[in-house]
């Protein structure tokens, strides 16, 4: 049984692997020293949120070794 290639409609798929063009891309812009300095202070923003929450928030994930905290009358069975 002979298979048939495919219909006329997807024809360009299988031409797609045998195109090469010769025609470059153009360059790409640099960015302006704004551009530059904003992504800067984006970042320095976002590292200095994240290292100020870490610090924040160590008081309330450590856990107090001074006194011990009271128990509850329901926990000791009376």
């Amino acid at each position: 049984m002979i298979r048939r290639r495919e219909p006329v409609p997807f024809a360009f798929v299988a031409e797609a692997d045998r195109f090469r063009s010769n025609v470059a891309p153009p360059p790409r812009r640099r960015a302006s020293t704004g551009q530059i300095a904003g992504r800067w202070l984006l970042g320095l923003t976002i590292v200095a949120g994240l290292v100020g929450s870490v610090i924040l928030g160590m008081p309330a994930m450590s856990t107090p070794t001074g006194t011990p905290a009271p128990q509850s009358q329901a926990s000791q069975g009376r």
